[in-house]
């Protein structure tokens, strides 16, 4: 699927569900309550498709897929027939009001469960947290060696690469030293410590993950296979041999090799290759050739296949999974509710914050990796937008649930102007962050 498709198809699909679903708890509570819905709405605007249920109700998706919303009977927006007075809004007791707006966050959240859950028994495929460090990078300075497997991170055991980089990144937030346990390629275990607190302040994640140098350990330059018929099986090239040099030029590891390939083979076809093999050195005069390899532009190729890196999945039965589903949502919340904390703090990069454009990308890639990681990427964002409408802002839920809090406090209802009042300071500050969040992703398009 072309990028640029498949990126707003995914975020289409990603918004319509947590959309919907959002909205569902307000209207499923709204209606135990007794409260007249008059609309259902997934997306703003012109309404592209609409129907009136057997409940009264008019459902509709919209033109702008942006969010959503459900109208309900409010004698704030206009007289109300006297005869459905018990079915309005404000009418109802402020307990019934605070539930029916915490249902929207609340259903975000039960969401987040699921999604993690059906993560956890359909498998998430990932590699194991094999690693390798950049020379001279922090990572090398603190120990780590080609090969490392990580155990812990933070006195949290970890089990996959995808694990161990969410442990880094969030521990990255409060740059403070990270201790962490590794398993040398000897077998020997070892207690290192990441300098994070040498992190220079203000940069975002990505930044960060560059200057620490940590990353997944290369492949060793070995040909796996080598393919019948092709330039290195004509030249007597076997399976399990280690590619040393191409033309004088060392391969250190197979990434070495595949970018030496189609650079040597553009001066000249014929191709010098030393390889090892029992512990002894033979030298191949191997003719590359250029081809297609599965769509894939014509390059330079000799016909040889790489080793592949460790897999690692998670997968549980049912009762387990579940349990996995909650400590996870648990886990992704408080590092959420840290990262906004240290954001308002200015210990952490507005820089980290993401919008529409980078959402849609995180749907693509997910998609494309499998169902299990495209339910992870599914929970996480529907626990961000949970958090994010609990959050004490006017216009949103958070807004509303502040009103009902002081109106049970006070004991009578806050009064319109000041209500108005907080819908403008709250649209400004909701525009302001989606403002910021567009800018971040724009700017991580540009040349640096």
């Amino acid at each position: 699927m072309n990028p640029l498709f498949g990126s707003v198809f995914w975020l289409l699909v990603t918004l319509g569900v947590l959309v919907t679903f959002h909205e569902f708890g307000h209207y499923w509570v709204a209606r135990r309550c007794g409260v007249r819905v008059l609309r259902f709405s997934v997306g703003f605007g012109k309404a592209i498709w609409k129907r009136i249920g057997k409940d009264g109700t008019e459902y509709q998706v919209a033109m702008i897929p942006l969010g959503g919303y459900v109208k309900m009977l409010d004698a704030r927006e206009g007289d109300v027939d006297p005869a459905l007075a018990g079915q309005e809004f404000t009418g109802k007791p402020v307990w019934q009001r605070i539930a029916i707006v915490a249902a929207g966050p609340g259903f975000n959240l039960l969401f987040t469960v699921l999604a993690f859950w059906l993560m956890f028994m359909l498998g998430k495929p990932d590699l194991a947290p094999v690693v390798a460090a950049v020379p001279q990078s922090m990572a090398a300075e603190a120990g780590i060696h080609a090969g490392d497997r990580i155990l812990s991170i933070d006195g949290r055991p970890v089990a996959t690469w995808s694990d161990s980089m969410d442990a880094v990144a969030n521990a990255m937030l409060g740059r403070d030293p990270l201790p962490l346990q590794v398993r040398g390629t000897d077998g020997t275990q070892r207690n290192l410590v990441l300098p994070l607190d040498r992190l220079p302040a203000g940069e975002d994640i990505g930044q960060y993950l560059d200057t620490l140098g940590l990353k997944l350990a290369p492949l060793p330059p070995v040909a796996a296979t080598v393919l019948p018929g092709k330039p290195a099986a004509e030249a007597g090239m076997q399976g399990g041999d280690r590619i040393v040099s191409i033309n004088g030029q060392p391969a250190a590891g197979y990434d070495d090799f595949q970018r030496l390939i189609p650079l040597e083979a553009a001066k000249s076809p014929h191709l010098h290759v030393i390889v090892e093999r029992g512990g002894k050195a033979f030298p191949l005069d191997i003719t590359a050739r250029k081809e297609s390899l599965e769509g894939q532009p014509v390059t330079w190729v000799i016909g040889v296949s790489s080793l592949e890196h460790e897999k690692a999945v998670l997968r549980y039965g049912p009762a387990k999974a579940f349990g996995a589903a909650l400590q996870t949502t648990w886990n992704s919340a408080a590092a959420t509710f840290n990262m906004i904390g240290k954001m308002l703090t200015g210990q952490a990069s507005t820089k980290n914050l993401s919008g529409v454009i980078g959402i849609a990308q995180v749907a693509n890639a997910s998609a494309s990796m499998g169902l299990g990681w495209f339910f992870s990427f599914l929970a996480m964002v529907s626990l961000s937008l949970a958090i994010l409408n609990l959050m004490p802002i006017p216009v949103l839920d958070g807004g509303y649930l502040l009103y009902y809090l002081i109106e049970l406090v006070k004991g009578s209802p806050v009064s319109e102007r000041v209500m108005m009042a907080g819908q403008y300071v709250g649209l400004v500050l909701l525009f302001t962050l989606m403002g910021l969040a567009f800018y971040n992703d724009i700017h991580r398009f540009l040349p640096t």
